[in-house]
């Protein structure tokens, strides 16, 4: 009777429309563990405060998402290699003493997606095209180089950001300007979208693909809907093409691993579980 029953969950703001509950209640389910997943809605006022709370409330860990995953580093004891290279957090653990420690699965969790739904990708193969600088990209971008990648050619509505982003990653980042996003296709052997252009109710990536060989890799990061219009048109020139739920899937993984002592398999019925199907 004296037994804990574990706690985990999502911390964002607005949190309601993610998918990681329905994933991890799957998950719980299909492993037959005692615990639960929850969404929390936490204003950047109050993060600090519900960090420390938690732990004491039974919580094991949380899942961070937008805005909080730069403030989550910062407000963690101790931080993975990776996490602080990137420098945010989506993915905390509790300690028994209360402390908390940081990591970052997106790039894992890109490069999982990759494997299992492009089989033949390989990142040394050519250059690779990233279009975006934010959080998303900084893993992308972090996890590409650590494959191998000979050269990332990045772009930006912001340049500043994708100044900073070279400027933390080094030579082989090559920043374009957003305007010239399409000539950065040209020979690319893998192309990543880690905006929210093209996310059901914003508007599309305009970004012409003329450029684009019927050779690369594209991936969109997007998975609302799962086939977006810049998937729609890679594929028609013959690229192979893989949605953005996979990756959603993969960087999880680890975390329930962590806070409920099973690795998952990310299969068809753990995407039918996020789809609602």
């Amino acid at each position: 009777m004296s037994e804990t029953i574990p706690l985990a969950g999502v911390i964002g703001r607005p949190i309601a429309h993610s998918r990681s509950p329905a994933l991890h209640a799957h998950w719980l389910k299909t492993y037959r563990i005692a615990g639960y997943y929850v969404p929390l809605d936490v204003g950047q006022s109050d993060l600090a405060d519900v960090l420390a709370m938690l732990p004491r409330m039974g919580f094991v860990g949380v899942n961070i998402t937008i805005p909080h995953k730069e403030s989550a580093l910062h407000l963690s004891n101790f931080v993975s290699d990776r996490a602080a290279l990137i420098g945010a957090a989506n993915t905390l653990i509790f300690r028994d003493d209360g402390s908390i420690q940081a990591d970052n699965t997106d790039g894992y969790g890109f490069i999982a997606n990759l494997r299992q739904n492009a089989p033949q990708w390989d990142a040394t193969a050519g250059p690779a095209a990233v279009l975006g600088a934010g959080g998303a990209a900084r893993a992308v971008v972090s996890a590409l180089i650590q494959e191998g990648a000979p050269e990332i050619r990045l772009a930006n509505r912001s340049r500043a950001r994708a100044d900073g982003l070279k400027s933390d990653f080094g030579g082989r980042v090559q920043v374009y300007e957003w305007v010239r996003a399409a000539e950065m296709l040209d020979g690319a052997a893998t192309v990543v979208n880690t905006t929210s252009l093209g996310m059901t109710g914003k508007p599309e990536l305009g970004v012409r693909l003329d450029a684009l060989g019927a050779h690369a890799t594209v991936c969109d990061l997007v998975y609302t809907p799962l086939r977006t219009g810049f998937l729609q048109r890679a594929e028609a020139m013959g690229c192979t093409t893989v949605d953005g739920l996979g990756m959603l899937l993969h960087q999880a993984a680890p975390g329930f691993e962590r806070w409920f002592g099973t690795r998952p398999s990310v299969d068809d019925s753990a995407r039918a579980a996020v789809l609602g199907q």
